[in-house]
């Protein structure tokens, strides 16, 4: 009974997805083959070759680039990013702003002028821990603080 619950689990995977085993755990978890991202929870929808995402990035003075539209010398520390990034998500959970506002006002990137939109994005587009998080949020849903060698970001994944 169990092998045939078994093959029944591996045939009605959506498209872009394999079942795999951990070889810590032995516990199943699902991978999706075009970006190699794993995850533990039994997928629901086709795996995305690309995602449609905006962001909101606040730059501080170690990011690659410590400049952007809004600030010409940005002098503010890796720790005072994460706060002010902390502050946005507050104001977008309680419903003060929306994540678009923010982003068109506050983004360190020039995104800004779309409320955040980068686009659709594939694999290798974007800095790793950038396109890990993208890729691992449903459609709808908002990260928490991404740190990348751009600064730090929360992601809105859109499509």
């Amino acid at each position: 009974d169990s092998l045939l619950q078994e093959i029944v689990t591996m045939s009605d995977l959506p498209d872009g997805w394999e079942e795999r085993t951990s070889r810590s755990t032995g516990q199943l978890y699902y991978l999706n083959k075009y970006t190699k991202q794993s995850q533990w929870d039994k997928p629901t929808s086709p795996a995305a070759s690309q995602v449609r995402a905006s962001h909101l990035l606040v730059k501080h003075k170690d990011s690659r680039r410590p400049s952007s539209w809004r600030e010409e010398n940005i002098t503010r520390s890796k720790d005072e990013a994460l706060d002010i990034l902390q502050g946005y998500i507050s104001k977008i959970n309680s419903k003060e702003s929306t994540f678009e506002e923010l982003a068109s006002q506050f983004s360190d990137c020039s995104s800004a002028k779309k409320g955040g939109d980068l686009g659709m994005f594939g694999p290798g587009q974007m800095q790793k821990p950038f396109e890990d998080a993208a890729f691992g949020l449903q459609v709808g849903q908002m990260s928490g603080p991404v740190i990348t060698d751009s600064g730090v970001h929360i992601i809105l994944r859109t499509k």
